[in-house]
This record gives C-alpha cells, sequence and structure tokens, in this order.
C-alpha cells in the first residue's frame, strides 16, 4: 500500500514536514476531500450521488478530488450492478476513527442549529457512533432515529455503537426529531425530557434512556460560550 501511495501521489502542495499529521494533510487536508470520505463510510456511492449529497461542490472539483484520493489508494472505482460506484479502500476507511474523534470535538459547535447549513440524514451515520464511542450493551439495543424523513438503526452492542443507514425493518422504538436535538442528546447537552418536548417517541422510554444514559456529558460540557455580536 505504501508503495503505491509514493509511486502513484501527484500532491499539488506538500507542508514538506516529517510528521504523520502533516503528510496525512498533504492528501486529505484540501477542502471537499475529507466530506467526501464522509460520504463513502456508510458504503459505495455513484458520481450523481456524491455529487447530489455535496451540496456547493463543483463537479470539475469532485471530480479532481476523487482522482486524488484514487491516485493516493484511498478510494477505488468498483463496477456494480448499478454501474461504476467509488468505495473506500480499507486504508481509505481507516480514516473513520480520526474522523469521529474530528467530529466528537466539533459537535458543540452543532448546538445552535442549523442556521440555513444544509443537512443529510445519513450523516448521522458517522456522527451518533462517533459521539457514543465506549458504550457498550449487553444484550444489544436498537433505537430508530428518524429525522428530515430518513430513518436509521442506531443500535449498541458488546462491540460498542454502530449504524444502519439503509434498515431491512422497522425497529420497535423509534425518535423523531430535528437533528440539533439528537446530537443535543448524544452529547449530554439536553435532558430525555427536552428532547422529547421538542420530537416524538415511538416505543419504549427504557431504550432512549439506555441508548443516551441520563446524566451522561461529552466534552460540550467544558465547551466555552459562542461569542455574541453584543
Amino acid at each position: 500500500m505504501m508503495d503505491k501511495v509514493k509511486q502513484d501521489s501527484k500532491i499539488p502542495r506538500s507542508y514538506g514536514q516529517f510528521c504523520g499529521l502533516a503528510r496525512a494533510l498533504d492528501i486529505v487536508g484540501d477542502r471537499w476531500t475529507l466530506l467526501i470520505v464522509r460520504e463513502l463510510l456508510p458504503g459505495p456511492m455513484r458520481y450523481t450521488e456524491l455529487k447530489a449529497s455535496l451540496a456547493g461542490i463543483a463537479t470539475n472539483l469532485l471530480a479532481e478530488r476523487l482522482r486524488t484520493l484514487e491516485a493516493n489508494g484511498i478510494v477505488e472505482r468498483r463496477l456494480e450492478e448499478a454501474g461504476v460506484v467509488y468505495a473506500l479502500t480499507p486504508w481509505g476507511a481507516g480514516l473513520r476513527e480520526p474522523m469521529e474523534a474530528l467530529g466528537r470535538w466539533g459537535a458543540p459547535l452543532m448546538l445552535t442549529g442549523r442556521d440555513g447549513d444544509s443537512f443529510q440524514p445519513r450523516w448521522l451515520a458517522l456522527a451518533l457512533p462517533g459521539l457514543l464511542r465506549g458504550m457498550t450493551a449487553t444484550p444489544s439495543v436498537e433505537l430508530g432515529v428518524e429525522t428530515d424523513g430518513s430513518l436509521m438503526i442506531l443500535r449498541i452492542d458488546e462491540e460498542g455503537p454502530s449504524a444502519i443507514v439503509r434498515p431491512d425493518q422497522q425497529p420497535d422504538t423509534i425518535l423523531t426529531a430535528a437533528p440539533e436535538v439528537i446530537i443535543g442528546l448524544a452529547v449530554g447537552g439536553l435532558t430525555i425530557d427536552q428532547a422529547l418536548s421538542m420530537g416524538d417517541l415511538q416505543g419504549d422510554r427504557r431504550v432512549l434512556c439506555e441508548v443516551f444514559p441520563p446524566g451522561r456529558a461529552t466534552a460540550a460540557a467544558e465547551f466555552p460560550p459562542l461569542p455574541t455580536d453584543d
């Protein structure tokens, strides 16, 4: 793998530092690159699907970023029944852990609401397991999370949290709420009662308490107040 990166990489700019972080940013630090990886973490996508999900990216820039990711062994093209799709290589999938950590760090910034920002429900498939990292459950517990008309399943078992973007069946317990409410629950910024006052729960409240234990708090509790215009 590393030989392929050395031989095939075409990096337009480099920090020129012998540091793992600097060399990683040489490859994935350009604008939109990590967001393309985020789209592919749940599974392969066609070019048109990527373009539709990444509102604001120019067609030529998306093509350029994909070529760079392919050249560096992070993304590969596959031929499936639906046509050509883009998928992460095993090395590219290794970006999940650092991206989850970055998402945890940035989650408090979402508590102020969307403020006109675009949103795709599938992005929660990366955010929620990352925010709940370290939690386990035996026996396993499953919660349906519905937001903006899209349903995913958040599962916690002895291995930890995971998310299913397109579930084959509907879970017994489903929380329907805005994404900022769900994120607020995950970081401990909202209580279950507060979340339910802004959303709807069908099924067993105990499932919600197992997934989002009362009193649980993350780094959001130490997040400094956002600056105001005053």
